[in-house]
């Protein structure tokens, strides 16, 4: 089973800001977040990390030596990195929403994000080893493209998708196959009184 999970939170995430490469460390909740992730899931067969700060911070509390993956790093978000969502002209948002192309500028495309994470998952599909339990942490944007491919449509769905920190999207691969068992799970944040406010 592969787990693609999102790290956990960061005091830009708790302030609303876009955080794409900006590379701030997990705030006390988000580690505290990375301890119910890790124990939610259990025992692990290997992690995958993207080389993000807050991604190896979360990816530390598997208690497995991560393998860094270039390919699961944020959306760019280039000119808008660490800005208020807010601060984003509507005109710009209404292209960016509506053009799988467009790209901030400095940044990348939702189609290239797509391209990057499609290949990374196939390279976990290829691989003979189905019956492990794999976790890759990464964000907000690679998981809602990792959906997009496992239910094999555009990159445009993933704006219709809302990614909440340190939860769990698990999808099953191996020989083709591609199946989702759980999207955005928080259970163990609620549970634990950890879930983002």
């Amino acid at each position: 089973m592969l787990h693609i999970v999102r790290h956990g939170r960061t005091e830009h995430n708790a302030s609303g800001l876009l955080l794409g490469r900006i590379d701030p460390p997990l705030d006390d909740l988000g580690r505290d977040q990375a301890v119910a992730l890790a124990a939610a899931i259990g025992p692990v067969d290997r992690v995958i990390t993207s080389p993000l700060l807050r991604t190896r911070q979360t990816a530390e509390a598997f208690g497995v030596e991560p393998t860094v993956d270039d390919r699961w790093i944020e959306l760019d978000y280039g000119d808008f990195d660490g800005v208020p969502l807010a601060s984003v002209e509507p005109e710009i948002w209404q292209q960016w929403r509506s053009d799988a192309e467009f790209a901030p500028p400095g940044g990348e495309s939702l189609r290239q994000l797509g391209q990057r994470v499609s290949e990374a998952l196939s390279d976990l599909d290829r691989a003979d080893e189905s019956d492990l339990t794999t976790v890759v942490v990464t964000h907000v944007s690679p998981i809602k493209a990792a959906v997009c491919w496992a239910l094999g449509v555009d990159d445009l769905v993933s704006w219709r998708l809302w990614v909440a920190t340190a939860s769990i999207t698990s999808i099953a691969v191996g020989g083709g196959v591609r199946a989702m068992h759980g999207f955005n799970d928080i259970a163990h944040l609620r549970t634990a009184g950890l879930a983002d406010r």
